[in-house]
């Protein structure tokens, strides 16, 4: 018995129960290992000439036997001695990958060729030993390319292992060159099941999720149905019979799709890769790679799904690219490679040259991983913007979709994300009956309108409705309508829009950006009256000042002041808001989780001086009829609150005044 160096039982113990957090990437580790003695060998055949492999398939074997209680991984690498297993496998941390990438660094001789095609995964030598989190035993038995002898390894993971000779013909199959790797499971202990790694499709489902694209074939006995061969004559009461067969079977791809030149790969390819993957049959909307190469190299290919998964927002979703390294997956969903306003995004991203941390299964946190993040954000913008720009269409359904989530990006960042996220967004253009950019509605703004006008709320026939909307709109400005609870708190967050008109045709310098504010059109400061109607305004709110601090006195808290609104509408009294909170604002901060502070808006009552209604305030004001006024000022109140899509207080009291009026 021979013990591992370094401190072994206390690293190997870290090992298997602190550093791997995932049991089933077992097999993962142990292929990848696999797929470097290939590596090794594959490249030692180009480099020499003399090398002669003969008929011998470059491959990697799965198999398990229930009965035993064993999976074996096995390869037709380039093998190890006996002094190669006890350094390879007795030290624990020991990577001789890494000392073989080591050596095709600092080799100049002229085999770059051959370099480019050894894609070594192993970093640290450590992934032999997650094979304890599942085995009491490991056997490796190993014959190195060249050598007439073979020899074995075999520990139980605790103290020590040893290492002997054994027949040149121990490999489990037909080679003469290789390693076998054996597992015995552990036996079953509570809600510790092994037995479930010890089935056909539970192996494949491994393989096919982490090492689906290992470079050389991963085989393996898949056992089938087929029916017996009828005799000949049938006989009238023949009924058919079923047999199993088994038969050797590649359970991996091999060729990554993102690692093919675009030109060779199809659409329907892409989109049955997408849906497999992704397990999203609507296929995807749009589709893209990208190809970096420098001090850091990756590829991947990403996809605009067609439709928004059920729970995009909810708080379940989880966000990510699938992350490879060398072929072999990494992570299902590495958040850190998207910013949440692009968590729609799913693809896949493969780099050798990303650090690792020690289990392989999660990234340290480098200038590498942000630099690529930065580079696959900017890649899905210019996508954004060309399907904006080129396939209006298709972008508008995708923005039915997924822009909430662009809107929540401007405002989670306190307007910081705006200069790169304004100009993906849509809102309906009140006045064109379409979804315009802000760029558009700019452009279209008529001399002299210094703002962007919009209105607010849950519904977009309603909002078209509002009175001072017509107002405006017969003022000939158009009017953005949101029907998004996000919409006013992300234009709150931008505060402005900066907007640069088109180079004029011989023009020889270029326009100066302009810098436009938003202005809600329920608000209580909206400048559009001329200064005419602003003087009638200001001179009747004066000859009616007791009407309106009666009608203030009457409604109390319920509005902060009633004033003439200098603004013409076809209805009696619109209802406005001053301040920063807008009436939208506080309907949907009161529909908050339960606790939430209730935060309101400063509700001014406007009433239109030219409506015949003005004149019965009046005369009820006159005649001193408080009862009357009464009422009128809260049906008023009441009738604003409903055309602004507002509750209103007591829907009870709102009935019974009608009938109060009516009688």
């Amino acid at each position: 018995m021979r013990t591992f160096k370094t401190e072994s039982k206390k690293l190997l113990d870290l090992m298997i129960n602190s550093i791997y957090t995932n049991r089933e990437i077992f097999l993962r580790e142990l292929i990848s290992n696999a797929s470097d003695a290939v590596d090794k060998l594959h490249f030692k055949d180009l480099a020499d000439p003399s090398v002669d492999l003969g008929s011998t398939d470059l491959e990697i074997r799965v198999a398990y036997d229930k009965d035993a209680r064993t999976i074996t991984v096995s390869d037709t690498g380039i093998g190890m001695s006996a002094d190669e297993l006890d350094k390879n496998l007795g030290t624990i941390a020991h990577s001789g990958s890494q000392e073989f990438k080591a050596a095709l660094v600092g080799d100049g001789e002229g085999t770059e060729g051959a370099k480019s095609t050894a894609e070594i995964i192993g970093q640290f030598g450590v992934g032999f030993y997650s094979a304890f989190m599942v085995a009491k035993k490991v056997r490796v038995v190993s014959r190195a390319f060249g050598s007439d002898e073979a020899n074995v390894w075999e520990s139980d993971g605790m103290a020590g292992y040893t290492v002997s000779p054994c027949d040149a013909g121990s490999l489990l199959y037909d080679r003469s060159w290789g390693t076998d790797v054996v597992l015995t499971l552990r036996d079953n202990a509570g809600e510790e099941d092994y037995d479930e790694y010890l089935s056909e499709w539970k192996l494949r489902e491994l393989i096919t999720k982490y090492s689906n694209y290992v470079r050389y074939p991963i085989q393996m006995e898949v056992t089938h149905s087929r029916e017996k061969p009828a005799p000949d004559p049938k006989p009238d009461d023949y009924k058919p019979e079923w047999e199993e067969y088994t038969e050797l079977e590649t359970i991996n791809s091999m060729t990554p799709i993102w690692r093919r030149k675009k030109a060779d790969v199809s659409d329907e390819e892409y989109a049955d890769f997408y849906e497999q993957t992704f397990h999203d049959y609507s296929g995807p909307a749009r589709t893209f790679t990208l190809h970096a190469e420098g001090t850091l190299e990756y590829d991947a290919l990403l996809f605009i799904p067609s439709e928004a998964p059920f729970d995009l927002y909810s708080r379940d979703y989880e966000k990510g690219l699938e992350l490879y390294s060398s072929n072999v997956l990494i992570q299902e969903k590495c958040a850190d490679l998207l910013p949440d306003y692009y968590n729609f995004v799913r693809g896949v991203v493969d780099s050798a040259d990303i650090s690792l941390n020690i289990s392989r299964e999660t990234l340290q946190q480098t200038r590498q991983l942000k630099a690529m993040a930065k580079r696959i954000e900017k890649k899905i913008h210019s996508e954004l913007e060309d399907m904006r720009d080129n396939a209006r269409e298709d972008y508008e359904k995708f923005f039915d979709h997924f822009g909430r989530g662009l809107k929540y990006g401007i405002y989670a960042s306190y307007g910081m994300k705006k200069d790169e996220l304004a100009d993906l967004l849509l809102f309906w253009s009140a006045k064109e009956g379409k979804w315009e950019t802000l760029a558009e509605y700019a452009a279209a703004m008529p001399e002299g309108q210094k703002e962007i006008y919009y209105a607010a709320g849950d519904d977009r026939d309603r909002l078209e409705k509002m009175p001072v909307v017509k107002s405006v709109l017969e003022h000939g400005y158009d009017v953005l309508l949101m029907t998004q609870d996000v919409d006013e708190f992300c234009l709150m967050s931008m505060q402005n829009y900066t907007w640069t008109p088109a180079k004029e045709e011989g023009a020889e310098e270029e326009p100066e950006p302009r810098t436009i504010d938003f202005k809600n059109v329920a608000s209580g400061d909206l400048d559009l009256a001329s200064d005419e109607e602003r003087k009638q305004a200001e001179e009747t709110a004066d000859a009616n000042k007791a009407l309106l601090d009666a009608m203030k006195a009457a409604l109390g808290d319920e509005v902060s002041k009633v004033a003439v609104s200098p603004l013409a509408t076809e209805a009696p009294a619109v209802i406005s808001a001053e301040g920063p909170v807008s009436l939208e604002m506080e309907r949907v901060l009161s529909e908050g989780p339960e606790g939430t502070p209730q935060v309101g808006a400063q509700r001014v009552l406007e009433l239109n001086a030219t409506h015949p209604v003005f004149d019965k305030l009046k005369a009820a004001q006159e005649a001193g009829d408080t009862d009357r006024l009464e009422l009128m000022s809260s049906l008023l109140l009441d009738q604003a609150l409903l055309m602004a899509g507002l509750p209103v207080k007591d829907p009870v009291a709102f009935a019974q005044n009608v009938c109060k009026l009516m009688a």
